[in-house]
């Protein structure tokens, strides 16, 4: 019964929460913390043992819950990250509005969460997958300005379409494999004799929601647009525990559903690699507190889903890669729980998060220093108080072991040693912007608002925040000086779970190699400080101080410069064309030619499968094509010299061409004796000679636009048939 009690038991207790905070905030308040912390007493109680729950029958195929080594040490991680939030939120919501829909739904959102880490099959994950999605959409959208509620709605687009693309995933898995739980579809898969092409596409579909809630490129637009705008215990979260459901799904589907499929594995690799260079790219350039650390965590994403891939592609020799891809979601979690709170300090008494507001916020405040910096280190993987430092090592044997595997068996590994260099130098870049955070915050100084800083003194924080801050970061240097007593029993709790056996001998952190790759990322992160940072992403002003300016190019936004106009132009399209089938008459000869069709397509289906057919179809087709490949070129080149042929124009023709100017003058003179007789008393005002040029130019642009179109349709005929001629050779 205890199961069900953590599930829903936080749900249920939403509502209540709510209406108690009608009458009295404080009392909201105890309940949230006290529901979040009896929640996280009852998951250090499924450690006991493992734990299956089974609620037959919903939906048809029921829910599916099982609490094992690593499901129940990361429900454990989310309700300690609950926990803590909770405690901090009353102090950062005191001058806020709806906080009772905020602890209504975050909750809910605790529950649902719950419900995904506990998960044992694919549909029970979908379930509460989007239970989580939409409860926490108001997380986003709290603040209801512009910006917070255009971010929730990148949000929320994100979510439904990767739910509805997961959720074509799991039909075609039900279909091929009669099942969805985590352990059938590993032995489906295995009695297939692997994954075939229906497979291969069944999980890049499941894959993409999942990867779309972890932030993965390309879709992880929504991370750096919430962070920003959402208040800094919901960030905490949303980047702490709600990525990791993602990567929770994607572990399942690499793992399980697709072990052994090193081109999959490939793939995934190679967006990994993408997102963990490119989040860090992002946050060196970002010049907002919040949107830094946001895009830090795109990158910490991408490090993980390497990780994952490594896993995959090591196969049963893939022990480090997973403890470090264990330990990492560990360690990320609990870095971003505390360096978020430490933002939510920073805007709760300052209302800013831009650099150069807020910079010299944090001299003479030990407690926000202590905790930034245990933070910074952390995520910098500093050795020996960055408990990061730990995780990555592995994930760069990880790498490094693979490698050698190619090696020896004379395979090619160049692509894979540029991997590991990406591997480095993200993390340098990793140690250069959390350092540009630290001494923006806490060694420079406010041009004006320095000594109003420096008086706030000790009333910046109230003595339980101060508490729950210092909470949420002395575990991380625990973490980084007893990695071995600490993350490796944790990491090797999860293994059954990745589908590894737990690592036989110890495991040396601080070996001299991770010491010399370590040595090498801050190396790289103090070039790009000093070399970077400093000279060209600061700028200095006519009364000589320097300022931070964002030199992020503006077209780089994938979402407002492709997915957005993306989106828009397929909705003219379909909605075009449903208005076009909407607009057929249900007459005799629309159901004659549908008959047609009918008989037509079933002409071709009885066609002998015989050498004759197999010669004369492709050649017909073929021919066809360059018909219409070589029709739109003709058509416009017998146009120009016709239609659109531009003759030498009377020198006393202002506009148009010469015929145009022609026939607009005899309307006029028309037009002009039509007003002297008939229209006298209603004249026409009409210049025939304007409007006709008008119309000629409006014209040519629209002929101009179905060329183009035509000719891309074109185009992308030959890359359809290209692609179905290469399935065809290739299969």
């Amino acid at each position: 019964m205890l199961m069900p009690v953590l599930i829903f038991g936080p749900m249920l207790c939403a509502p209540a929460a709510y209406v108690v905070g009608r009458r009295s905030a404080a009392a909201r308040s105890a309940l949230v913390a006290a529901v979040c912390a009896l929640t996280l007493c009852g998951t250090l109680l499924l450690w006991r043992e493992e734990t299956v729950l089974e609620i037959p029958a919903f939906c048809g195929l029921g829910l599916h819950l099982r609490a094992d080594g690593f499901r129940s040490m990361y429900a454990t991680v989310a309700a300690f990250m609950w926990t803590l939030t909770g405690l901090f939120s009353p102090e950062y919501f005191a001058h806020y509005h709806n906080r009772g829909r905020y602890f209504l739904f975050n909750l809910i959102t605790l529950g649902a969460t719950l419900g995904v880490l506990c998960s044992d099959d694919l549909y029970t994950t979908l379930v509460f997958f989007e239970v989580m999605s939409l409860t926490s959409y108001p997380w986003v959208a709290h603040e209801e300005t512009e910006g917070a509620l255009r971010a929730a709605d990148t949000y929320l687009a994100v979510a439904v379409i990767g739910g509805l693309t997961t959720l074509m995933g799991l039909f075609l898995l039900w279909h091929e494999l009669g099942t969805l739980s985590f352990d059938g579809i590993r032995a489906a898969v295995a009695a297939r004799g692997g994954a075939d092409g229906t497979l291969t596409a069944a999980a890049w579909l499941t894959l993409f929601g999942f990867a779309a809630k972890a932030g993965l490129f390309p879709l992880h637009i929504w991370l750096p647009k919430a962070h920003p705008v959402a208040p800094a215990p919901a960030s905490a979260l949303l980047s702490g525990i709600l990525t990791k459901t993602g990567v929770f799904g994607m572990a399942v589907v690499t793992l399980r559903l697709m072990a052994g499929n090193a081109a999959f594995a490939n793939i995934l690799l190679l967006l990994g690699a993408v997102t963990m260079s490119l989040g860090a790219v992002m946050a060196l350039f970002s010049v907002d507190l919040k949107r830094t650390l946001a895009c830090s965590s795109v990158s910490q994403i991408g490090f993980i889903t390497v990780g994952l891939a490594m896993t995959s592609l090591l196969g049963e020799e893939g022990g480090l890669a997973a403890y470090g891809t264990v330990e990492h979601m560990l360690n990320h979690s609990l870095i971003k729980l505390c360096l978020f709170m430490c933002a939510g300090v920073v805007f709760m008494n300052l209302h800013r998060l831009n650099l150069n507001d807020i910079r010299g916020f944090g001299r003479k405040k030990p407690v926000l220093h202590v905790c930034f910096l245990l933070g910074a280190l952390a995520i910098g993987c500093v050795p020996p108080l960055g408990s990061g430092f730990n995780s990555k090592s592995l994930l760069h044997e990880g790498i490094l072991e693979y490698i050698h595997l190619l090696q020896e068996e004379d395979a090619p590994w160049g692509i894979y040693k540029a991997l590991e260099l990406l591997f480095i130098f993200s993390g340098g870049l990793t140690v250069a912007y959390m350092t540009k955070l630290y001494v923006c915050l806490f060694h420079e100084k406010h041009p004006t608002r320095q000594a109003a800083f420096d008086a706030m003194g000790r009333t910046y924080l109230t003595r339980l925040s101060g508490a729950v801050l210092l909470a949420s970061a002395v575990i991380l240097p625990a973490l980084g000086l007893f990695g071995g007593a600490l993350l490796s029993p944790l990491a090797a709790r999860a293994m059954p779970f990745f589908g590894q056996e737990p690592l036989s001998h110890a495991v040396h952190y601080f070996s001299g190699e991770n010491l010399l790759g370590a040595a090498e990322s801050i190396a790289v992160g103090a070039a790009v400080y000093l070399l970077v940072v400093r000279p060209w992403m600061m700028k200095k002003q006519p009364d000589g101080t320097r300022v931070y300016v964002n030199r992020w190019p503006a077209w780089l936004d994938l979402e407002n410069g492709l997915y957005r106009p993306l989106l828009a132009l397929l909705a003219r399209c379909f909605g075009a064309l449903f208005a076009f089938f909407a607009g057929i008459p249900d007459s005799a000869f629309v159901r004659g030619l549908g008959r047609a069709v009918g008989r037509v397509t079933a002409w071709i289906g009885h066609i002998p499968d015989s050498a004759a057919v197999l010669r004369t179809v492709p050649r017909l087709v073929t021919g066809v094509t360059r018909i219409f490949a070589e029709c739109p070129e003709r058509v416009a080149a017998g146009l120009r010299r016709t239609v659109f042929r531009w003759r030498h124009q009377n020198p006393d023709a202002p506009v148009g061409t010469n015929v145009t100017w022609r026939l607009g003058r005899w309307l006029d003179r028309v037009g002009a004796r039509l007003n002297a007789s008939i229209l006298r008393e209603h004249p026409m005002h009409d210049d025939y000679e304007y409007r006709l040029a008008q119309q000629r130019e409006e014209w040519r642009d629209e002929v101009e636009k179905v060329f183009r179109s035509f000719s891309f349709g074109l185009l992308l005929l030959a890359a359809g048939l290209l692609a179905v001629f290469l399935y065809l050779v290739l299969r």
